[in-house]
């Protein structure tokens, strides 16, 4: 007999203490990455080609891949937004909610495109447009190992298993118990395990965690430190941000130094988005800008007011 003919287990060890309230994306279709929710996509619709910005992360070119889907490339301007493109009937174009502040832009061109995929993986209180397929990646946001949300009315006919994530949490773990450097490892080895994963649904720890957090307590703090960074430090940007109802991933500083480097060695961990980007050509100099000299700047919901004064410190003093 197996053992999901027994029953539910009754007695014995407990398991992490998470609470069971509700997801905020609870009526999308709940996949293994967002990486994962493009290829989906990519598969249901079967677009011809698809138009791609070259600010964006290498790891979705392995959705366009493994679906065989077409892509060519397009620029972008100083707002962020799309330059010059002209989509056939069966093509589409895939635009980027960069660091959560372009909610504005994703209407303006779901008005343009009839074909239009809006990558929310750095928007994930964006909610989506009606008629727009749409995903997310939580682990952009929060502290899960996995899991992406979908939203499309196209399904593909595919018999799709559950994911186990309980193998990728150590860094999470590692972090609280001792500190970040001690589980960066484990964070590149838990990224690098999503690399080949095939389309899943999320893992049962990945939503039982997605449950327990307090998403509108996480949105106020994410928007007034956004909010606070930029009356701080909004005039060193070369960035033209609009504040507007939006709930951002990070604040993005555009300026014209990098200092990646001097902020990790005072312990303020910044990304930087794209690498693939650091090689500068013609064709993406802009981009290649933003990848060198743009600082995403955490704005979340584990830092207060004297946590960002100490970033403002050292942007002022290095800039």
């Amino acid at each position: 007999m197996k053992l999901s003919e027994v029953g539910k287990p009754i007695g014995g060890y407990f398991e992490l203490e998470i609470n069971k309230n509700s997801e905020y994306h609870k009526n999308s279709i709940r996949l293994n990455t967002g990486r994962n929710c493009l290829e989906y996509i990519l598969r249901a619709r079967k677009y011809k080609r698809v138009f791609v910005p070259y600010y964006t992360c290498e790891v979705i070119f392995e959705s366009f891949k493994r679906s065989n889907t077409e892509f060519e490339f397009y620029n972008i301007n100083e707002y962020l937004e799309p330059i010059k493109i002209n989509p056939k009937k069966n093509e589409a174009v895939l635009y980027t909610n960069y660091f959560g502040i372009k909610s504005l832009c994703v209407k303006k061109l779901s008005r343009i495109y009839d074909n239009l995929i809006i990558d929310n993986s750095q928007a994930f209180f964006d909610r989506p447009l009606n008629g727009v397929d749409t995903f997310y990646s939580p682990r952009k946001f929060f502290g899960v190992p996995d899991g992406g949300y979908l939203y499309t009315d196209k399904i593909i006919d595919m018999k799709l298993l559950t994911d186990i994530s309980y193998s990728r949490i150590l860094h999470l773990a590692k972090r609280i118990d001792i500190s970040p450097e001690s589980g960066y490892n484990d964070f590149k080895t838990s990224e690098n395990s999503l690399d080949k994963l095939p389309i899943k649904y999320m893992s049962l720890l990945t939503r039982r965690m997605l449950s327990g957090v307090d998403y509108e307590m996480i949105k106020n703090i994410r928007y007034s430190n956004f909010i606070y960074l930029h009356n701080e430090l909004g005039e060193l940007n070369q960035l033209n941000i609009s504040i507007g109802k939006f709930t951002p991933m990070s604040y993005p500083l555009l300026i014209t130094k990098n200092l990646h480097e001097k902020l990790i060695k005072n312990r303020i961990f910044v990304p930087i988005y794209w690498p693939n980007l650091l090689k500068s050509s013609s064709k993406t100099k802009f981009e290649s800008k933003l990848a060198n000299n743009l600082h995403a700047l955490p704005i979340d919901q584990r830092y207060n007011k004297s946590d960002l004064d100490k970033i403002i410190f050292f942007i002022r003093k290095y800039a």
